[in-house]
């Protein structure tokens, strides 16, 4: 398996993985529950996982790689990568319903960049 078959499936994975995150995170909210150590372990794994996708990212880049994507490719990844830190600095790290929702919201718009992401990154036909 190639690094850039790799990568490509690590987006699949982030997206299907973000996705049941905003699932869960909104199940957990309309069921008036907060934030559950469960969850922060899960958004812990999620951050790991575009770190990894991250890092294949960069093999890529500096090996010989055939196509490069460009800067907005870029973004939508550091963009990822900042999603959950910056909801918990929001937040203050606090455990209650509405901060379960915000989290939820960020999950939903990282879908959104996940997908941004892959169509950015397909070469010019």
């Amino acid at each position: 398996m190639s690094i850039a078959e790799i990568h490509a499936r690590l987006a699949n994975t982030a997206m299907i993985y973000c996705i049941i995150m905003a699932v869960w995170g909104l199940w957990r909210f309309f069921r008036k529950q907060g934030i559950s150590g469960g969850y922060f372990g899960a958004v812990v794994v999620a951050e790991i996982l575009l770190a990894a996708q991250g890092l294949f990212g960069l093999i890529l880049w500096f090996g010989a790689a055939a196509y490069r994507p460009g800067w907005v490719h870029w973004l939508y990844g550091i963009v990822l990568l900042m999603g959950a830190p910056v909801v918990y600095a929001y937040t203050k790290g606090r455990q209650d319903r509405p901060e379960m929702l915000l989290y939820s919201v960020a999950f939903i718009i990282m879908v959104a960049l996940v997908l941004r992401a892959m169509v950015t990154a397909a070469p010019p036909v």
